[in-house]
Formats: C-alpha cells, structure tokens, sequence
C-alpha cells in the first residue's frame, strides 16, 4: 500500500508542475483526495495514523515533481501530440468515478457544473502563458521578495486544493511560475552538485533553493486552512463538490487539448497522412484511461 500511494503521489507531483493540470484532480483521479483531505483536517486528533497516510504520498509527489521539472517537460515540448493525448486520456478516465458520486443530474447541478467548467477556463485565459525562464526572484534579498513568495506558496496552494484548480495556473497569475520552476529544477541541480564536490555552483544553485522557504511556509499555512474547509464540504455537500469537480473535470480535457493537442497537430492535408496522428491520440488516450482505472482500483 505505501509503494502504491508512493506511485499515486508522484502522479499528484507530475500533476503539479504542468500548467493547466491540476495536482487536486489527479488526487481524485486515483482515489486519495478525500482521504488526504481527512488526514490534513483531523491532523491533531490521531497525527501518528496522518502521518503513517501521507508520508509515502508526500515522497512520491516531491518525486514527482522533480521528475516533471526536467523528463515531463521535456516530453510536453518533444513529444506534445503523445504526452497530452496521454494526460487527457488519464482525465477522461476519472469521469466514472465522479459519476459514481452523483445521484443522478438535475439544472442546478446542472448549472454548477457549467459555472464551475467556465471559471476554470476563465481562470486559465488570465493566467496566460508564463515560461519557466520568466523569473521575477532569482534570489531572497529583501522583505518584499519574502512576503511574494509568501503569498504565492499561500495563494497557489491553498487554490490548487479545490479540485481542478491548476496550482501552475494560480502560479502564472501571481507571476511566480518561472520563480518557483527555476527553483525547484535547481534543487536537484544542487544535490548533484554538492555530491559531485563543486562547492561554487553548491552555493550559487542554493540562493535559488532558498526561494521554496518562503513559498513552503505559505503552502502549508493554505493547506490547512483550505483542507478544513474542503473537508467540511465534502462532509456535508459532498454532490455539489462532485458537480462541480464534473464541470472542472470536461473543462480540463478542454484545456489540455487546446494547450498541447491543438499546437501540436500537424500541418497535413490528405486523410490518409492524418491516420497516424489520430492512431497516436486515440491509442495514447485508451492508455491513459486505463492507467486511471487502474489507479482507482489499487
């Protein structure tokens, strides 16, 4: 179980890095939203059984994020076509368990579904497109770069905890992506380096480094208050937040296909040359959805 959560997580970090996917929903993706909501909330109350939960997430997210900071990436600007196709595929496998916690549908939820869908678009049309060589800090030098950071690490965490809502996204309103991108590829920069004895670029890759102190304290103090509060949600209004995370969920196939899919397509014009293409999108979206499903099983 810890080894299968260790994988769920590293999904959750791959998550949190790409712009315009969503850490939250890949939680619910592969079944650990509500439990991780319940173990931040009722922390206090057995810290011993919370920790024992969410360590091995925890290892698997940093992970994840890691890798995503230098191979994912990597990937979405090589092979765009196959890595988007496959994302909206881990997506669009999500869609049953949602519909699982529905009771059927009416024009309220409805409506929620659609006002929620349409603030997510709107949400990612302001964000815009900031590139992970925007840095705004490139180091902690004053109060006021503290206090950015500070708020960044509140206000993109604490967001990315409604489902569906990108934490790059809220990143790139803030215009701090670049910052907190650069940083984190410079932590595994740095590791290197101290291993491999260059002291110089050590303390050079540890002024960027020092950036995700600020950003991590803010997160923290967000995701507490916000998983009390999603917690209580789910407690109590658990279809709305359904409904609404169902709205979120079409609204980021949308998203994806239009930020990686669509850019990519090749420029061809005989059908018989864009039967390769489309083989590519159906085949790396069925895979995709089956990895979700088995996500949600495991």
């Amino acid at each position: 179980m810890p080894l299968i959560n260790a994988l769920k997580g590293a999904l959750i970090g791959v998550a949190l890095v790409i712009p315009g996917l969503s850490g939250s929903i890949f939680a619910v993706i592969v079944g650990l939203y509500e439990p991780l909501l319940a173990a931040i909330a009722q922390f206090k109350k057995d810290w011993r059984q919370a920790i024992g939960f969410l360590w091995p997430i925890g290892i698997g997210a940093g992970i994840g994020v890691l890798l995503s900071t230098k191979i994912i990436l990597w990937l979405c600007t090589a092979y765009p076509l196959a890595a988007y196709s496959f994302f909206i595929g881990l997506v669009v496998g999500s869609l049953p368990f949602i519909w699982r916690r529905l009771a059927g549908l009416n024009w309220q939820k409805v409506l929620i579904a659609i006002v929620c869908g349409a603030i997510m678009l709107l949400l990612t049309q302001i964000g815009g497109h900031q590139s992970e060589s925007d840095i705004a800090i490139k180091q902690l030098t004053t109060l006021q770069d503290f206090g950015a950071l500070l708020f960044a690490g509140f206000f993109s965490v604490s967001l990315m905890l409604i489902p569906g809502v990108s934490g790059s996204i809220m990143l790139m309103i803030v215009k701090q992506y670049g910052t907190v991108y650069h940083a984190v590829s410079q932590l595994l920069d740095l590791m290197v380096y101290l291993v491999t004895g260059r002291l110089t670029q050590a303390t050079e890759a540890f002024k960027s480094v020092a950036l995700l102190l600020p950003f991590i304290i803010g997160a923290v103090i967000g995701t507490v208050i916000v998983a009390k509060l999603m917690h209580y949600l789910l407690a109590h209004f658990v279809e709305y937040v359904y409904v609404g995370v169902l709205g979120v969920v079409i609204a980021a196939i949308w998203i994806l296909a239009q930020t990686g899919v669509v850019p990519a397509w090749p420029a061809l014009t005989t059908a018989t040359a864009l039967l390769g293409p489309i083989a590519l999108i159906i085949a790396m979206i069925i895979l995709g959805t089956i990895a979700t499903i088995y996500f949600d099983k495991a």
